[in-house]
């Protein structure tokens, strides 16, 4: 009741919604990741960027994203492949912006290969950045997230931790595992101001993905608009991309108080991918 109380008490004073809320979000310097910093940014949470970069365009990305949103903005260069340096950085967020209340587990990497000529060494790479990074950092966080009584844990998953594509085992099983790692998560804090989801994307138009479609263009020796198409035609029965602006908004909505009964849930944003 708190919660709702304190809700409807920055909707009144005119204030945004996580005004006073903290944030991590990993994998964030581009891409879907810094869709969702930004839309969490713009409701008023302080936000610990996470990925890599050169120094110099971090250090102005984590200036423009505070000066624009007017919040707090830090960034952990933690590799998140590693356990101490997850640890370290739910460490650093508690101590930089006083509190962990919502934490994005977004970043991610792909290897395509037939199983049988899947590189072993890769595939323990997409685990422990798709799957157990995820769950090092809900370990680390959760404590104070209880202690508080109010928390956020938004897996970013993917279409293929619903359904799968040949060459793509590593990713698969990992996207796989985040589903069943968010709803057990979803189940330990059924009884607490604590929710834990998962976010589902299909194609979604990132700066990566265009570059993809650059040298596919290239390659097929067609244009920009046939290889998006191609790209999509294979899946995404909308035929449009999704964008992270549009993850940004539905992870900012699982932060509000009108999601506080959604527990555990896959919400794919895929353009019918896993509708078929």
């Amino acid at each position: 009741m708190a919660n709702h109380t304190e809700a409807v008490a920055r909707r009144t004073a005119g204030g945004r919604a996580l005004a006073g809320r903290a944030a991590i979000v990993t994998g964030s310097t581009s891409g879907i990741g810094l869709g969702i910093a930004q839309a969490l940014a713009a409701e008023g949470a302080s936000v610990m960027l996470n990925g890599f970069g050169e120094p110099a365009a971090i250090q102005k990305l984590v200036h423009d994203v505070g000066r624009r949103h007017q919040v707090k903005v830090v960034f952990s260069g933690a590799d998140i492949g590693k356990l101490d340096e997850v640890q370290e950085m739910v460490r650093y967020a508690e101590k930089a912006l006083g509190s962990v209340d919502i934490l994005v587990n977004n970043a991610g990497i792909q290897h395509v290969d037939p199983v049988e000529r899947f590189p072993a060494e890769r595939w323990d790479a997409v685990l422990a950045i798709n799957l157990s990074s995820n769950f090092h950092a809900i370990r680390a966080a959760l404590p104070q997230m209880k202690q508080r009584g109010w928390g956020r844990i938004i897996n970013i998953a993917s279409a293929h931790g619903l359904v799968a594509s040949s060459g793509k085992a590593a990713y698969v099983a990992a996207k796989h595992g985040v589903i069943g790692l968010t709803k057990v998560v979803a189940l330990e804090t059924a009884e607490t101001g604590i929710t834990c989801n998962a976010i589902c994307p299909g194609w979604v138009l990132t700066p990566l993905v265009e570059r993809q479609i650059e040298a596919n263009a290239k390659r097929d020796r067609i244009s920009l608009n046939e290889a998006k198409q191609h790209l999509l035609a294979e899946k995404q029965p909308s035929k449009e991309f999704a964008t992270p602006e549009q993850i940004g908004a539905l992870t900012v909505f699982l932060c509000s108080e009108a999601a506080a009964q959604i527990r555990g849930a896959a919400l794919p944003v895929d353009g019918g991918w896993t509708a078929q």
